[in-house]
């Protein structure tokens, strides 16, 4: 449950109770988190949805598969845990519609930092509500003493405390995230662990990042929530995640299409949708698409919009390839270890998770052989797969020991590179949910919605809200979205900020 009092409701358009009897008819491109949640919300409401998922699961990157061991475990596999926050709360809603106690999730109990000198801070234990959180991490931090605080421009880093949905990154998406951390003047090691962990959860290095969506980031995670910085993860392997979601949508009346992709559409007095050799009618049209695919559908739809919007989709950009190795040991790793350890200055690794802590299908395998599953994260990768596979094994063994006298039964590695880039001055071309074309609507982690969201949430929101959008056209009553505070929560910082306008940056 939320614990945040001051989290702010954004109520949807009113209007009928639903759209039951007027034969309206929505094609959802998609099987994400986005569609996913768009698909649910129309269905909810009476309208017919028909969803269409290129891969042969649903969750999008959060989806899962299955694989076969060497000693013939048919296992999950996936491309990397995920954290669901507690501030997540309209994926958490949505996960909500199958499994009302999300019973699905398990809560981490630490997540603690290390840095390449073994220096460790961690969130157990933290209050939860800002500033007090912020003030207790850099006081017990090793990496921040009070000459470093003394340091720190704290001008600049007002811009924290007076985040401003749109208003943030008007002020500060021109400048990238590395840029702006030099001139806040954070010592390094803090920088290390307090920001470039952040930064590199959006697969970029803080140099192809928007200070403004550092900001944003740092505000939803940490200085606007009272949630605090720890997270469940899933007890379930995704590729059994999300199919309870899609039995709940099924029997609202929508039908779900995997293996199956959106190709093209063609726009008229109703939407004729693509995909191979068939052709669906439709009365609206959701594209709840990666980069690349909706690239593709908007290259391969040629009466779809105008030239500008069609080259902002052109012009979207995907964040560099990170690698996922997955390895089970013939042994265990030391009971002390924890589930999840993030590091900084450590490169490539930034992640460690050990998923038979909480993974049933990791759990399962690892009583019965006596081993253990353990999983390396390598975000912004910049050598090859098997450059960076080496290296993440070599720090694995480095941080713990004990790896290095296992055995691997088995090795799974995903090499993708196709998450969204947020890159400096990208923000006033990002296509938001609405487009030229009436009854085409854009959702994802790609795509502008004006809310102090990121990363799942993000996904999770845009589909809510491109549902509205149709909803609201309908005179039908939508779904009322949740975030943090829409700004900083500290009347006194917020009007401080308000007169420090950051600099210019400064030539270099």
């Amino acid at each position: 449950m939320s614990r945040d009092r001051r989290r702010a409701r954004h109520p949807a358009p009113r209007g009928r109770s639903g759209a039951t009897g007027t034969g309206r008819r929505v094609v959802v491109a998609g099987g994400g988190i986005a569609g996913l949640a768009a698909a649910t919300a129309l269905a909810e409401r009476g309208v017919a949805v028909e969803l269409f998922e290129r891969e042969s699961y649903l969750g999008g990157r959060v989806g899962g598969w299955t694989t076969t061991l060497p000693d013939g475990t048919r296992t999950g596999m996936s491309r990397g845990f995920h954290a669901f926050f507690r501030q997540y709360y309209n994926l958490r809603a949505l996960l909500r519609r199958a499994d009302p106690d999300l019973g699905v999730l398990t809560p981490v109990p630490d997540y603690p930092l290390v840095d390449a000198h073994g220096r460790t801070d961690s969130f157990e234990g933290l209050p939860r509500t800002p500033p007090w959180n912020a003030l207790a991490f850099a006081l017990r931090s090793p990496t921040f003493t009070a000459r470093d605080l003394l340091r720190v421009d704290r001008r600049t880093a007002l811009a924290l405390l007076n985040v401003r949905v749109p208003g943030t990154y008007e002020e500060l998406d021109h400048i990238d995230a590395r840029e702006f951390l030099d001139r806040v003047r954070f010592p390094p090691a803090a920088r290390h662990l307090a920001f470039d962990v952040f930064s590199r959860s959006f697969f970029a290095d803080p140099r192809q990042l928007s200070a403004a969506e550092l900001a944003v980031m740092f505000h939803l995670y940490f200085l606007g929530s009272a949630e605090g910085l720890l997270f469940d993860v899933a007890n379930e392997p995704f590729h059994r995640l999300w199919q309870p979601l899609a039995e709940q949508l099924g029997r609202h009346g929508g039908t779900v299409h995997t293996g199956t992709a959106v190709e093209a559409i063609e726009p008229g007095t109703r939407f004729r949708v693509h995909t191979g050799a068939h052709v669906t009618e439709a009365d609206a049209v959701v594209l709840a698409l990666d980069v690349r695919g909706l690239r593709e559908v908007v290259a391969a739809s040629p009466g779809l919009g105008s030239r500008d919007w069609r080259d902002r989709i052109a012009g979207l950009a995907t964040a560099p390839p990170f690698l996922v190795r997955r390895l089970w040991f013939d042994r265990p790793v030391e009971p002390a270890r924890p589930a999840f350890l993030a590091t900084g200055g450590l490169p490539p690794l930034d992640n460690i998770s050990v998923l038979d802590r909480f993974d049933s299908d990791a759990a399962s395998w690892a009583r019965r052989s006596g081993g253990s599953v353990v999983e390396l994260h390598a975000y912004a990768a910049t050598g090859s797969a098997e450059e960076t596979g080496r290296a993440l094994l070599t720090r694995l063994h480095e941080l713990y020991p004990e790896t290095r006298t296992a055995t691997t039964v088995a090795d799974r590695s995903e090499w993708r590179a196709d998450c969204p880039l947020f890159p400096p001055g990208g923000f006033p071309r990002r296509p938001g949910i609405e487009t030229p074309v009436e009854g085409l609507v854009l959702a994802g982690d790609a795509i502008r919605v004006d809310l102090p969201v990121a990363l799942m949430e993000r996904a999770a929101t845009t589909g809510l809200a491109a549902a509205n959008r149709l909803l609201a056209a309908w005179g039908v009553t939508g779904h009322d979205l949740l975030s943090v505070p829409v700004r900083g929560r500290i009347p006194p910082l917020r009007l401080l900020a308000a007169h420090a306008t950051p600099r210019a940056p400064q030539s270099h």
